[in-house]
């Protein structure tokens, strides 16, 4: 969801603005631009499209200065297009902006009345004017800033460079991360570490309100008026990703990689000498908790999908799930001895941030499923529990997803142990099923041309319908998504006993139906389901082990034969075919996989 870069040195660092700019593009953004100080005026270059786009204009007119912003957009206020991507400018400020402003109209018209004149349809113009008109006041660019700070509504993380302020680049966030990094020389601003990580080693993250004045030797970082210091942390070389490697697609590798995360994800977790879970210190006991709120967006949400399934059947524990972007609308009460739980790739997805505030501020301790502990999320839950996915630069989130619901499996596991809804003995069956899947998995990719083969046919198909029961349900849920996401084909999933009650009328002959179906308590309900698919014509793609493609494969267009596990583990594998089916039948259309249209890697706007 946009991006943000900005460099202040000593010589030309416009390449290393745009070489920033591509390490965010894994965001999402429709167009692209820099700007920079040069002979004491800003001077932008701005393209639609991808950033190639953008390099082609820089080598047609080159731009030099030794500070620079950089912006990937994804666009909120106004279509894409050269005039609407940042930098917005004036003669006295250039600025980059992540997020939205909620009261820009009322400033734009304030501003036009004072005789302001705006060249584009966003949000982020207003800032540029706002500040300018503050500088002709006499405001110095400290003080400009705090005034304008006081004027803007909405969440943004933003960057700022002043024509007569050269060697000087400003940063403020409120709602949307910014992060300074710390070189020798060079000082960074960016959305996220990926983007400066190269260059610095040494990042602190601005919290809520502040806002930062970069010089090429130092950052002075400010909260309400006031100088604060903001803990300088060392990101790992592990937050740089290597590349596509052997592989088409960012998402293809992301996939493969899902055996060795996994692994290492469970390794955290579990004592692979006594085979017994080791969570760090949790703000509830499992024991005595009365429910569990579960909330995120998007692929996490399905997720905390399959996670209420194992709480509640498993553990005991009741479970309320919501999708983060309604939760706080309703108004939920929550349970005084209850406790949230928020779930997110990156930490920053807003309305999940939202979400984790509303229950704190119900008086809820809130537990996090993350892979970036250093985000806003992270900060402010009570504790974390770190999927070790890695970088994920694929817009459709896959080892994420797996990796989630390892986490979500472990966490089941101990709070059933907590709770006595299970034993020792059957603690003890469940961990070895769990560290039995990457295993497996590795298994199932070596078979891929068999899905591969499927989805070609899928990919000629205009509507396409996922069916599952229990924890399969939300995996034909998140096979639907990946379908829509990155083939643009129109898919749904269902809870298969859900069929007759509207969307067999969708069923005929031209329509896939992806039935995923594992060898469990409810496999001979979903057997009656693919009855009546068949008996309507539908072409069925079945998901299921050798027991039950010996039941009803024949029944079935085309077969995809999964590793028999325990039922409990089921999910975690069976979303790794619906994922490839995604995946192939986007390539055989031509679409963009890894950057698919109009999606973000991070939402960080509601």
């Amino acid at each position: 969801m946009c991006g943000i870069i900005g460099i202040v040195g000593t010589s030309n660092v416009v390449d290393k603005v745009v070489d920033g700019l591509k390490r965010l593009e894994y965001r999402g953004y429709d167009s692209a631009g820099v700007a920079t100080l040069s002979e004491g005026r800003i001077q932008r270059r701005r393209a639609e499209g991808k950033i190639e786009n953008l390099e082609i204009l820089l080598r047609q007119s080159p731009l030099h200065g030794s500070t620079s912003i950089g912006h990937t957009r994804w666009a909120t206020h106004g279509r894409p297009s050269e005039s609407n991507a940042h930098p917005h400018a004036t003669d006295k400020v250039a600025v980059v902006h992540n997020g939205i402003i909620e009261n820009f109209r009322e400033l734009r018209a304030e501003l036009s009345a004072a005789g302001h004149v705006f060249s584009s349809d966003t949000d982020t113009e207003t800032i540029a004017h706002l500040l300018t008109g503050l500088l002709a006041a006499g405001n110095r660019p400290e003080e400009a800033l705090t005034q304008a700070m006081a004027r803007l509504q909405g969440a943004f993380s933003l960057g700022i460079v002043f024509a007569d302020r050269p060697g000087l680049m400003a940063g403020a966030r409120r709602g949307s991360p910014l992060a300074v990094g710390y070189g020798d020389g060079e000082m960074f601003l960016g959305s996220d570490a990926m983007a400066i990580a190269p260059y610095t080693s040494r990042i602190s993250y601005l919290e809520e309100d502040d806002w930062v004045m970069m010089t090429c030797d130092s950052a002075t970082i400010y909260s309400h008026g006031r100088r604060v210091v903001r803990t300088v942390r060392h990101a790992a070389s592990s937050d740089i990703p290597n590349g596509k490697g052997q592989y088409r697609h960012f998402m293809m590798k992301e996939i493969a990689e899902q055996p060795t995360v996994i692994g290492d994800t469970l390794r955290s977790l579990i004592n692979p000498l006594t085979r017994r879970i080791k969570l760090p210190t949790l703000p509830v006991d499992l024991a005595n908790l009365s429910r569990l709120t579960i909330v995120g967006c998007g692929t996490a949400f399905y997720a905390g999908f399959v996670a209420k399934y194992w709480l509640e059947q498993t553990a005991r524990l009741p479970v309320e799930l919501d999708i983060a972007s309604e939760f706080r609308y309703r108004a939920a009460p929550l349970e005084p001895d209850g406790a949230t739980m928020a779930i997110s790739q990156s930490g920053e997805t807003a309305d999940t941030l939202a979400a984790l505030r509303y229950a704190k501020g119900q008086g809820h301790k809130t537990l996090a499923i993350l892979n970036v502990i250093a985000s806003t999320i992270g900060r402010e839950a009570d504790s974390v529990l770190h999927t070790l996915a890695g970088p994920e630069i694929g817009v459709a989130s896959t080892k994420a997803f797996t990796t989630q619901l390892a986490v979500l499996a472990v966490l089941s596991i101990a709070a059933a142990r907590a709770r006595g809804a299970i034993d020792a003995t059957k603690e003890e069956h469940l961990i070895n099923a769990l560290l039995e899947v990457p295993a497996l998995m590795t298994r199932l990719l070596e078979h891929d041309a068999r899905l591969k083969s499927i989805a070609l046919k899928v990919a000629n198909s205009r509507d396409v319908l996922f069916l599952g029961r229990g924890t399969s349900y939300p995996i034909a849920l998140e096979g639907a998504l990946k379908l829509k996401e990155i083939s643009y084909i129109h898919a749904e999933g269902y809870a298969a006993g859900e069929m007759k009650h509207g969307p067999i009328a969708l069923i005929d002959d031209g329509v896939p139906v992806i039935v995923v179906a594992p060898s469990d308590s409810l496999f001979d309900k979903t057997a009656s389901n693919l009855q009546e698919v068949r008996a309507r014509g539908g072409q069925v793609i079945f998901l299921s082990d050798a027991e039950g493609i010996r039941k009803l494969g024949a029944e079935a267009s085309a077969v995809v034969e999964l590793p028999a596990v325990d039922p409990f583990v089921a999910p975690i594998l069976y979303a790794v075919p619906v994922q490839l089916l995604a995946y192939h039948a986007a390539v055989a259309k031509g679409t963009d996989v890894d950057k698919p249209r109009n999606l973000a890697k991070s939402v960080t706007v509601e």
